[in-house]
Protein backbone atom coordinates (compact mmCIF):
# COMPACT_ATOMS: atom_id res chain seq x y z
CA UNK A 1 0.00 0.00 0.00
CA UNK A 2 2.81 2.42 0.92
CA UNK A 3 4.59 1.65 -2.38
CA UNK A 4 1.42 2.25 -4.36
CA UNK A 5 0.98 5.65 -2.67
CA UNK A 6 4.54 6.60 -3.60
CA UNK A 7 3.96 5.53 -7.22
CA UNK A 8 0.74 7.53 -7.38
CA UNK A 9 2.49 10.59 -5.97
CA UNK A 10 5.28 10.30 -8.51
CA UNK A 11 2.76 9.89 -11.33
CA UNK A 12 0.88 13.04 -10.29
CA UNK A 13 4.10 15.01 -9.96
CA UNK A 14 5.37 13.87 -13.34
CA UNK A 15 2.11 14.77 -15.05
CA UNK A 16 2.03 18.24 -13.48
CA UNK A 17 5.65 18.87 -14.36
CA UNK A 18 5.17 18.01 -18.01
CA UNK A 19 1.66 19.43 -18.42
CA UNK A 20 0.47 16.24 -20.11
CA UNK A 21 -3.32 15.76 -20.00
CA UNK A 22 -4.51 12.55 -18.40
CA UNK A 23 -7.68 10.52 -18.51
CA UNK A 24 -9.64 8.27 -16.24
CA UNK A 25 -7.58 5.14 -15.69
CA UNK A 26 -4.26 6.78 -16.58
CA UNK A 27 -2.91 6.91 -13.00
CA UNK A 28 -4.40 3.49 -12.30
CA UNK A 29 -2.36 2.01 -15.15
CA UNK A 30 0.77 3.59 -13.74
CA UNK A 31 0.14 2.41 -10.18
CA UNK A 32 -0.95 -1.08 -11.23
CA UNK A 33 2.28 -1.50 -13.17
CA UNK A 34 4.36 0.18 -10.41
CA UNK A 35 6.62 1.61 -13.12
CA UNK A 36 6.25 5.13 -14.47
CA UNK A 37 7.63 4.13 -17.83
CA UNK A 38 4.63 1.82 -18.31
CA UNK A 39 2.20 4.74 -18.58
CA UNK A 40 0.70 5.69 -21.95
CA UNK A 41 3.57 8.03 -22.87
CA UNK A 42 6.43 5.96 -21.54
CA UNK A 43 8.89 8.44 -20.01
CA UNK A 44 6.21 11.16 -19.85
CA UNK A 45 8.37 13.44 -21.92
CA UNK A 46 7.04 12.87 -25.41
CA UNK A 47 4.92 15.97 -25.70
CA UNK A 48 1.31 16.90 -25.23
CA UNK A 49 -1.28 14.20 -25.62
CA UNK A 50 -4.17 16.50 -26.53
CA UNK A 51 -4.81 15.75 -30.17
CA UNK A 52 -7.72 16.06 -32.55
CA UNK A 53 -9.49 18.57 -30.36
CA UNK A 54 -12.47 20.03 -32.14
CA UNK A 55 -15.92 21.23 -31.27
CA UNK A 56 -17.88 19.02 -33.62
CA UNK A 57 -21.62 19.17 -33.06
CA UNK A 58 -22.71 16.99 -35.94
CA UNK A 59 -21.26 14.13 -37.92
CA UNK A 60 -21.63 10.47 -38.60
CA UNK A 61 -23.06 11.33 -41.99
CA UNK A 62 -25.51 13.84 -40.48
CA UNK A 63 -27.24 11.07 -38.51
CA UNK A 64 -27.81 13.08 -35.32
CA UNK A 65 -25.30 11.22 -33.18
CA UNK A 66 -24.17 13.11 -30.08
CA UNK A 67 -20.47 13.78 -30.65
CA UNK A 68 -17.53 15.18 -28.66
CA UNK A 69 -18.44 13.25 -25.52
CA UNK A 70 -15.15 11.50 -24.74
CA UNK A 71 -13.94 12.80 -21.35
CA UNK A 72 -10.42 13.33 -20.13
CA UNK A 73 -7.13 13.46 -22.00
CA UNK A 74 -6.46 11.88 -25.34
CA UNK A 75 -3.54 10.68 -27.41
CA UNK A 76 -2.58 10.07 -30.99
CA UNK A 77 -1.77 6.36 -31.29
CA UNK A 78 1.89 7.06 -32.07
CA UNK A 79 2.22 8.87 -28.73
CA UNK A 80 1.43 5.70 -26.79
CA UNK A 81 4.39 3.61 -25.71
CA UNK A 82 4.21 0.18 -27.44
CA UNK A 83 5.56 -1.39 -24.24
CA UNK A 84 2.45 -0.26 -22.35
CA UNK A 85 0.42 -3.18 -21.01
CA UNK A 86 -3.30 -2.41 -20.59
CA UNK A 87 -4.67 -3.12 -17.13
CA UNK A 88 -6.06 -6.51 -16.17
CA UNK A 89 -9.56 -5.06 -16.10
CA UNK A 90 -9.48 -4.83 -19.90
CA UNK A 91 -9.12 -8.58 -20.38
CA UNK A 92 -12.17 -10.29 -21.90
CA UNK A 93 -14.36 -11.80 -19.17
CA UNK A 94 -17.95 -12.68 -18.28
CA UNK A 95 -19.29 -10.22 -15.71
CA UNK A 96 -22.52 -9.39 -13.92
CA UNK A 97 -24.32 -6.74 -15.97
CA UNK A 98 -27.67 -5.18 -15.16
CA UNK A 99 -29.42 -3.82 -18.23
CA UNK A 100 -32.83 -3.59 -19.84
CA UNK A 101 -31.31 -4.47 -23.21
CA UNK A 102 -32.05 -7.86 -24.70
CA UNK A 103 -29.52 -10.66 -25.03
CA UNK A 104 -27.43 -10.16 -28.16
CA UNK A 105 -27.23 -6.37 -27.76
CA UNK A 106 -23.87 -4.58 -27.70
CA UNK A 107 -23.53 -1.84 -25.07
CA UNK A 108 -20.47 0.43 -25.14
CA UNK A 109 -19.40 2.44 -22.10
CA UNK A 110 -16.89 4.84 -23.61
CA UNK A 111 -16.00 6.49 -20.30
CA UNK A 112 -14.98 3.17 -18.75
CA UNK A 113 -13.47 1.83 -22.00
CA UNK A 114 -15.65 -1.27 -21.93
CA UNK A 115 -17.80 -3.00 -24.55
CA UNK A 116 -20.45 -5.43 -23.30
CA UNK A 117 -22.11 -8.18 -25.30
CA UNK A 118 -25.30 -8.92 -23.39
CA UNK A 119 -25.80 -12.62 -22.64
CA UNK A 120 -29.00 -12.29 -20.63
CA UNK A 121 -29.80 -13.43 -17.08
CA UNK A 122 -27.76 -10.53 -15.69
CA UNK A 123 -24.54 -11.51 -17.48
CA UNK A 124 -22.46 -10.06 -20.30
CA UNK A 125 -19.11 -10.60 -21.96
CA UNK A 126 -16.99 -7.52 -21.20
CA UNK A 127 -14.15 -6.45 -23.48
CA UNK A 128 -11.62 -3.65 -23.08
CA UNK A 129 -11.66 -1.06 -25.86
CA UNK A 130 -9.97 2.08 -27.14
CA UNK A 131 -12.28 4.99 -27.98
CA UNK A 132 -12.30 8.40 -29.66
CA UNK A 133 -9.85 11.13 -28.80
CA UNK A 134 -11.09 14.43 -27.39
CA UNK A 135 -13.50 15.85 -29.96
CA UNK A 136 -14.13 12.43 -31.52
CA UNK A 137 -16.29 10.74 -28.91
CA UNK A 138 -19.95 10.09 -29.68
CA UNK A 139 -23.14 8.65 -28.27
CA UNK A 140 -26.22 7.06 -29.77
CA UNK A 141 -28.00 3.90 -30.87
CA UNK A 142 -26.90 2.25 -34.10
CA UNK A 143 -26.79 -1.27 -35.52
CA UNK A 144 -24.33 -3.59 -37.22
CA UNK A 145 -24.94 -3.01 -40.92
CA UNK A 146 -22.34 -5.40 -42.24
CA UNK A 147 -19.26 -7.35 -41.14
CA UNK A 148 -15.92 -8.14 -42.72
CA UNK A 149 -12.93 -10.39 -42.05
CA UNK A 150 -9.50 -8.79 -42.48
CA UNK A 151 -11.21 -5.70 -43.91
CA UNK A 152 -9.74 -3.24 -46.37
CA UNK A 153 -9.10 0.16 -44.79
CA UNK A 154 -10.22 3.18 -46.80
CA UNK A 155 -9.66 6.33 -44.74
CA UNK A 156 -12.28 9.03 -45.42
CA UNK A 157 -11.15 12.25 -47.16
CA UNK A 158 -11.42 14.32 -43.98
CA UNK A 159 -9.07 11.94 -42.15
CA UNK A 160 -6.59 12.03 -45.03
CA UNK A 161 -6.64 15.85 -44.96
CA UNK A 162 -6.39 16.00 -41.16
CA UNK A 163 -3.41 13.66 -41.04
CA UNK A 164 -1.72 15.43 -43.97
CA UNK A 165 -1.85 18.64 -41.95
CA UNK A 166 0.05 16.77 -39.23
CA UNK A 167 2.68 15.68 -41.76
CA UNK A 168 1.41 12.11 -42.01
CA UNK A 169 0.43 10.79 -45.43
CA UNK A 170 -2.25 8.11 -45.41
CA UNK A 171 -2.82 5.68 -48.26
CA UNK A 172 -6.03 5.93 -50.27
CA UNK A 173 -6.62 2.29 -49.36
CA UNK A 174 -4.89 -0.58 -47.55
CA UNK A 175 -5.59 -4.27 -48.02
CA UNK A 176 -6.48 -6.33 -44.98
CA UNK A 177 -3.65 -7.83 -42.97
CA UNK A 178 -1.81 -7.73 -39.63
CA UNK A 179 -0.60 -4.15 -40.19
CA UNK A 180 -4.00 -2.82 -41.28
CA UNK A 181 -5.42 -0.38 -38.68
CA UNK A 182 -8.79 -2.20 -38.76
CA UNK A 183 -7.21 -5.42 -37.57
CA UNK A 184 -8.69 -8.88 -38.01
CA UNK A 185 -12.40 -8.04 -38.12
CA UNK A 186 -14.72 -5.05 -38.51
CA UNK A 187 -18.36 -4.47 -37.66
CA UNK A 188 -19.71 -1.51 -39.65
CA UNK A 189 -22.17 0.66 -37.74
CA UNK A 190 -25.27 1.95 -39.50
CA UNK A 191 -28.17 4.17 -38.51
CA UNK A 192 -31.46 4.24 -40.41
CA UNK A 193 -29.80 2.24 -43.17
CA UNK A 194 -26.94 4.71 -43.60
CA UNK A 195 -23.27 4.11 -42.85
CA UNK A 196 -22.18 6.26 -39.89
CA UNK A 197 -18.52 5.79 -40.92
CA UNK A 198 -17.86 4.38 -37.44
CA UNK A 199 -16.71 0.80 -36.89
CA UNK A 200 -15.98 -1.66 -34.14
CA UNK A 201 -12.72 -3.19 -35.29
CA UNK A 202 -9.49 -4.87 -34.32
CA UNK A 203 -6.18 -3.09 -34.05
CA UNK A 204 -2.53 -3.49 -34.90
CA UNK A 205 -1.78 -1.46 -31.73
CA UNK A 206 -3.09 -3.53 -28.79
CA UNK A 207 -1.19 -1.33 -26.31
CA UNK A 208 -3.73 1.48 -26.93
CA UNK A 209 -6.65 -0.39 -25.35
CA UNK A 210 -8.09 1.54 -22.41
CA UNK A 211 -7.24 4.95 -23.88
CA UNK A 212 -8.84 7.72 -25.95
CA UNK A 213 -6.90 7.32 -29.19
CA UNK A 214 -9.18 6.88 -32.19
CA UNK A 215 -11.05 9.13 -34.60
CA UNK A 216 -14.36 7.82 -33.26
CA UNK A 217 -14.17 4.11 -34.03
CA UNK A 218 -14.14 1.48 -31.28
CA UNK A 219 -10.94 -0.58 -31.29
CA UNK A 220 -10.40 -3.98 -29.69
CA UNK A 221 -7.52 -6.44 -29.57
CA UNK A 222 -7.78 -8.87 -32.49
CA UNK A 223 -8.68 -11.94 -30.44
CA UNK A 224 -11.52 -10.01 -28.81
CA UNK A 225 -12.95 -8.58 -32.01
CA UNK A 226 -12.89 -12.07 -33.55
CA UNK A 227 -14.85 -13.34 -30.54
CA UNK A 228 -17.37 -10.49 -30.85
CA UNK A 229 -17.60 -10.96 -34.62
CA UNK A 230 -18.57 -14.59 -34.10
CA UNK A 231 -21.28 -13.63 -31.59
CA UNK A 232 -22.85 -10.54 -33.16
CA UNK A 233 -25.03 -10.84 -36.24
CA UNK A 234 -25.82 -8.24 -38.90
CA UNK A 235 -28.66 -6.18 -37.45
CA UNK A 236 -27.36 -6.35 -33.87
CA UNK A 237 -28.35 -3.31 -31.83
CA UNK A 238 -25.41 -1.23 -30.56
CA UNK A 239 -25.92 1.29 -27.76
CA UNK A 240 -23.08 3.76 -27.19
CA UNK A 241 -23.38 5.48 -23.80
Amino acid sequence: MFGRRIALGLAVAASLATAIPVQAGFFKDLVDNMQLEQGPLGNLGNGSGSGGSSNRTSGGGGLNLNLNLTPGGSFYPEQVNPSRVPGRQFKRQVVNFKTDEKAGTIVINSRAHYLYYVLGDGKAVRYGIGVGREGFGWQGTVSVGRKAEWPTWTPPPEMIAREKARGRILPASMDGGPKNPLGARALYLYRNGNDTMYRIHGTSEPWTIGLNVSSGCIRMVNNDVIDLYNRAKVGTKVVVL
